[in-house]
């Protein structure tokens, strides 16, 4: 037990410092990591966004905003950290303004009710199932499942990736994911159990590339399952 919790710390700081002191660094990791797909990877979920107006959790370095602003979307992208904004404020939507960026806490979000359409995580880590989190994006998410507006009040996740391929480096990549807790949930799995008392979830899976990417597709509730 000592050495479980002694990698779990090792983890947490190591992420700590990629998202902040060694943001960096974090292009240079997520390559690496992917063998050069991983803004591939997140790109998969924008077909599954619904409406224009799109709020990312987590943007990162905004390689997704940017894609999503080539494709006619609205992003506007929050983060928890200032080092990550530095770096995306660099992107530019095809209008050549700045990508909007907001830095907070997905747990407390700065926005009005129902101010956007749809919201996208990429790879997030365990943020994404506060009860916290997922309360907050089901109030700033517009529109319910099933209800007017096509269904938008979406939120769609990048959770993880299976690498089809067997050679020796992709069979490296399965084992790292494996113990950095970022491999596939076990079989049967539908989706976080703290997300279904405001969402409707759903798993999609899309071949990008070697690898299969594992999208959670979470359609808001008309009201809150008790």
């Amino acid at each position: 037990m000592g050495v479980i919790r002694v990698w779990r710390r090792f983890l947490q700081l190591f992420f700590r410092l990629l998202y902040n002191e060694c943001a960096w660094a974090y292009d240079l990791v997520a390559w690496m990591v992917s063998f050069g797909q991983w803004n591939r990877w997140g790109q998969a979920a924008i077909p599954h966004l619904c409406g224009s107006r799109v709020l990312e959790l987590g943007h990162g370095p905004g390689h997704l905003l940017a894609a999503m602003g080539q494709r006619g979307l609205n992003p506007v992208g929050l983060d928890a950290s200032r080092a990550m904004g530095r770096l995306a404020r660099r992107k530019r939507m095809p209008t050549g303004a700045p990508t909007p960026l907001v830095r907070a806490r997905a747990q407390a979000l700065p926005f009005r009710d129902g101010a956007f359409e749809s919201a996208v995580a990429t790879f997030p880590t365990e943020y994404i199932v506060d009860p916290a989190t997922l309360r907050e994006v089901a109030r700033v998410l517009k529109g319910r499942a099933g209800g007017p507006g096509g269904g938008c009040g979406r939120l769609v996740v990048v959770g993880w990736v299976r690498l089809t391929q067997r050679d020796l480096g992709s069979r490296v990549l399965a084992w790292l994911y494996r113990v950095t807790g970022q491999g596939e949930p076990p079989a049967g799995w539908v989706g976080p159990q703290q997300a279904l008392e405001w969402f409707e979830v759903s798993t999609v899976r899309q071949s990008v590339g070697r690898a299969e990417v594992a999208l959670i597709v979470a359609e808001k509730r008309a009201a809150p399952r008790r």
